[in-house]
């Protein structure tokens, strides 16, 4: 399986330089979840997981 990530640089307004990769989407998923609720303030519902899953790429995140 590719591996996934996901990079908060992506996200002007979040001001964060954060990228979180995974081998499986459900690990990413997890971690992304724990970083949006902790540091964004994010609230952890099926929406918000949805959403962010719509996101994720593949490979690794750039240097």
């Amino acid at each position: 399986m590719a591996r996934q990530y996901i990079d908060c640089r992506d996200f002007p307004d979040s001001h964060c330089s954060v990228a979180l990769s995974a081998d499986t989407t459900e690990e990413l998923l997890e971690a992304v979840v724990q970083h949006g609720t902790t540091v964004h303030n994010y609230e952890d519902t099926p929406d918000f997981r949805k959403e962010i899953q719509k996101h994720f790429k593949q490979g690794s995140p750039p240097a």
